[in-house]
């Protein structure tokens, strides 16, 4: 066998192998949608957490999402040392039980959301409480129905991704793919067995219970995570509870990513933490990513027969895996074909990660630098 059969054969045998895992992490089954069967449910005994920083622009219409999910619902938002007028936005959206907290400066040795999230969870005095980032939109009837399938099922965290924007070229190509590549990473079936250590959150929106927090340390015990709702959906399974996460149509997200830079800094910020900051890591994910992305086109390279067909089932494999999140918002098949871009430039993106760790910003997100020196604090 040529080498770039060899080599293209080795791809469609990583592609087959994910095509046909008894879990099919690509397949989309795991979903939640809003529940609009009851007109005015009482949400007395839920409290919304909404940690933000600088969301002037979108903070009045996040509010507004929830002023119609039901009735008694409270709503605290922690205004993280915004500098753009968040707070006062928030305040000239005239909802009833929402108390708006001015966040104390960020200690040595906490991520930022975190902090605004550790601040405001002190001061929630119910039983169930809805984390979300300031920049989502809820459906109506969506937290009664994250809250019912709380209680039919016995989870103790249920999390929706949200809708991100998929209106540009490169949010097309980029974001059903970020979505995708989640989904293998965090197999959401293996994820929301109760009898597996698996475990995911979607930080935009996570429903779970008051006594969960306290008793795993609140979110002090997470401080220092960068990627923080998958460690805190860690650390809830670590102490015995379980957990669910899925996709929706009913929570969106209002940011857009108008550049490519913008989706390349969204992930850069957090792709090297994903690898805990080794480049052995770093080194097996490269060869893995141009196995999968780079090796089924080799097979054509070759210029035979045999190597054109290998080609041809690899990269096959690989479109049938991505069709059914293509299918879930709504995207044309023919998406498909750029998954072999979005995968070399998710690839680049972490490199670039790296290289920020090496020149010691861990992280840098909404004007605050993370240093590695953060790391053992």
């Amino acid at each position: 066998m040529h080498s770039c059969e060899l080599l293209s054969f080795i791809s469609a045998i990583i592609w087959l192998v994910i095509l046909f895992l008894p879990w099919r992490p690509y397949l989309t089954k795991e979903v939640l949608e809003a529940d609009t069967s009851v007109k005015d449910p009482d949400l007395s005994d839920v409290t919304v957490l909404i940690p933000a920083r600088n969301e002037a622009p979108v903070i009045k219409k996040t509010l507004g999402f929830l002023k119609d999910q039901g009735k008694g619902l409270k709503i605290i938002l922690v205004d993280d040392e915004s500098v753009d007028g968040t707070a006062e936005k928030a305040k000239e959206a005239g909802i009833a039980n929402l108390y708006v907290l001015k966040g104390e400066p960020l200690p040595d040795g906490w991520a930022g959301k975190i902090w605004a999230l550790e601040q405001g969870f002190r001061l929630v005095n119910t039983p169930y409480l809805l984390i979300m980032d300031a920049d989502i939109y809820l459906r109506k009837g969506i937290i009664l129905a994250l809250k019912n399938k709380m209680l039919s099922n016995g989870y103790d965290i249920v999390s929706l991704m949200a809708v991100l924007s998929m209106k540009r070229v490169w949010e097309k190509v980029l974001i059903p793919s970020f979505v995708y590549f989640f989904k293998l990473l965090y197999p959401f079936s293996l994820c929301n067995r109760k009898d597996l250590p698996f475990a995911a959150a979607a930080g935009g929106c996570m429903f779970t219970k008051k006594r969960v927090i306290e008793h795993i340390g609140g979110f002090e015990s997470i401080k220092n995570e960068i990627i923080d709702d998958c460690a805190l959906a860690k650390r809830i399974k670590q102490k015995g509870y379980s957990t669910w996460i899925g996709l929706t149509h009913s929570v969106i997200s209002a940011r857009e990513y108008k550049r490519l830079s913008e989706i390349w800094n969204m992930v850069a910020r957090s792709a090297f933490t994903q690898l805990n900051y080794s480049f052995l890591l770093l080194g097996l994910c490269t060869v893995a990513l141009i196995s999968s992305f780079v090796f089924p086109f080799l097979g054509i390279i070759s210029g035979r027969i045999t190597g054109i067909l290998i080609s041809f089932l690899a990269l096959s494999a690989m479109m049938l895996s991505y069709i059914p999140i293509l299918d879930f918002y709504k995207l044309s098949k023919l998406w498909a074909l750029t998954l072999p871009i979005s995968g070399m430039l998710y690839l680049m993106m972490t490199w670039s990660s790296a290289l920020r760790y090496l020149s010691g910003k861990r992280s840098l997100w909404k004007g605050r630098v993370y240093s590695v020196n953060d790391i053992s604090k």
